[in-house]
């Protein structure tokens, strides 16, 4: 975009200029650049996606860039620097396994499914419209959340204003961009569906009971959100089924996704992270390039120029950690989180306290969990992948634990809590998998790592009563390390 003599000063129409310059529609529609879309892109795609603004005695563009800085948003040449990783092969030499479903078998392509009602799924759609106040006192801020509407159930006789072709064909155009080829649509489907299903509508009564044909569109709009959730549900669970009759233990070496990140993508063909870094920022840049050539020192040694942790049971090193005010933008795969982090370092320090003692005899092996389309990920739409692969071998058998370090304000009640309740599953899918594979030497289990206090979560988890020794009961876990509660040696009891 070049501008001559525009933008000499403030005004709307820039902006509105430079709007024009920034969309994009993104790969089937999503209104996403390639940056937030894990899947292969084409070479050179990110060009295409950057607006260039060129300008001759615009004055304004010097303060829309500094507007621009301080929302976070990349103003100057960034470069996308490998940072060469090191793979442990003696662990690979062990023979780790890892649950995945063979290559070979895609649910799009070996399961025909028709849409259909299901007892089991229960939708519930929140249109209501909520308000946020933040108010000043005497006695310091104070805020206030209001919420119109309620629950409701859309009456029988307005089902009537509906518009179901346009239904059909709505939900036809959602299943094509869900790319759920194996997915049977029947016309009449949509109309038999909002009799049959369980669903929870949080709304206004003027949505359900429309007044006026204008008004008819918000019931054809809420009407299609939930039959649009219900296929979600009823594709994911239909799914989830499918994966655990075909779901076997595959070898774990080099080429699996967890690994091989980024491989592609440099000449050396060596598994990288990939940071983007400020041109402007040659110090790090050289320090970062003659760390690749020191391949001894980049694994063993920790520092805050990179921070990152060396810790010789991962199956891949550096561990990089995220820094605050770091001057790498970006990180893929992604740095470290805090709690991540301390999880690892905590391990770090329980191996080396007790690997000859209470692990005297096994070995422990930990492997990062990459996201959709690389890691290994449970309920496939939701997108939960447990941030770490665990491996604990004693002898000849094998114990695969899950980990998921995060913070839990906001989690539900545990039964309504699909990532808390993993461990439940994976122990009733073991035996399946075990079978298809002939191997009985290998358990699953998962935790999750709460970085939010025992004290914090207590009052707000379930029904408030839960003590320590119940949250261990159900495979949560608070990241703390006293001689009264030690989280490690409770994620290694069962070995």
């Amino acid at each position: 975009m070049g501008l001559l003599n525009i933008g000499r000063s403030e005004g709307s129409q820039i902006i509105q200029l430079f709007g024009r310059g920034v969309r994009l529609k993104g790969k089937d529609f999503s209104l996403k650049r390639s940056a937030a879309i894990p899947d292969e892109h084409p070479k050179h795609i990110k060009l295409l996606e950057t607006l260039n603004i060129f300008a001759v005695r615009a004055n304004y563009m010097a303060q829309f860039r500094e507007y621009l800085e301080r929302e976070g948003v990349e103003t100057e040449p960034v470069i996308e620097l490998p940072l060469f990783t090191w793979i442990n092969k003696e662990a690979l030499d062990k023979r780790l396994v890892v649950p995945r479903v063979p290559e070979d078998k895609i649910f799009s392509q070996h399961e025909q499914l028709m849409l259909e009602a299901d007892e089991n799924i229960k939708v519930q759609v929140d249109l209501s419209v909520r308000v946020h106040a933040l108010e000043s006192t005497t006695q310091g801020l104070h805020t206030a959340a209001a919420q119109s509407g309620g629950k409701r159930s859309i009456p029988k006789e307005n089902l009537a204003l509906v518009d179901w072709e346009q239904v059909y064909l709505d939900l036809l155009d959602y299943k094509e961009r869900k790319n759920w080829y194996n997915l049977i649509l029947r016309p009449e489907t949509p109309h038999q569906l909002i009799h049959q299903i369980d669903y929870t509508l949080i709304a206004d009564e003027a949505i359900i009971c429309p007044r006026t044909f204008a008004e008819r569109i918000r019931l054809q709009e809420a009407v299609t959100t939930i039959l649009r959730k219900y296929m979600d549900m009823f594709y994911r669970h239909r799914r989830e089924r499918w994966e655990t009759q075909v779901m076997e233990y595959r070898p774990l070496d080099e080429n699996d996704p967890n690994l091989a990140f980024n491989r592609d993508k440099v000449k050396e063909g060596r598994p990288a992270y990939l940071l983007h870094i400020h041109r402007s920022k040659k110090e790090l840049i050289e320090f970062i390039e003659n760390l690749c050539k020191q391949e001894e020192r980049l694994r063993n040694e920790e520092n805050d120029k990179l921070p990152r942790i060396a810790f010789d049971r991962h199956l891949y090193l550096p561990i990089l950690l995220k820094k605050k005010n770091s001057d790498i933008l970006k990180s893929i795969p992604p740095t470290l989180e805090e709690s991540e982090a301390k999880f690892v370092r905590d391990l770090k320090t329980f191996w080396e306290e007790e690997k000859d003692k209470t692990l005297s005899g096994k070995e422990i092996f930990l492997l990062r969990n990459l996201s959709r389309g690389k890691g290994i990920g449970f309920f496939e739409e939701r997108g939960f992948y447990p941030d770490f692969i665990l491996w604990v071998l004693d002898g000849k058998s094998q114990r695969i634990i899950f980990v998921e370090p995060h913070g839990m304000l906001h989690a539900k009640a545990y039964i309504h809590d699909e990532k808390a309740q993993l461990h439940e599953k994976l122990k009733a899918l073991a035996p399946q998998i075990a079978q298809r594979s002939g191997r009985d030497d290998i358990s699953l289990d998962a935790f999750i790592l709460s970085a939010t206090p025992f004290d914090e979560l207590r009052l707000r988890y379930d029904d408030g009563k839960w003590d320590k020794s119940k949250f261990a009961k159900k495979h949560i876990l608070f990241m703390e390390r006293t001689s009264e509660y030690d989280y490690m040696r409770l994620l290694f009891a069962e070995t």
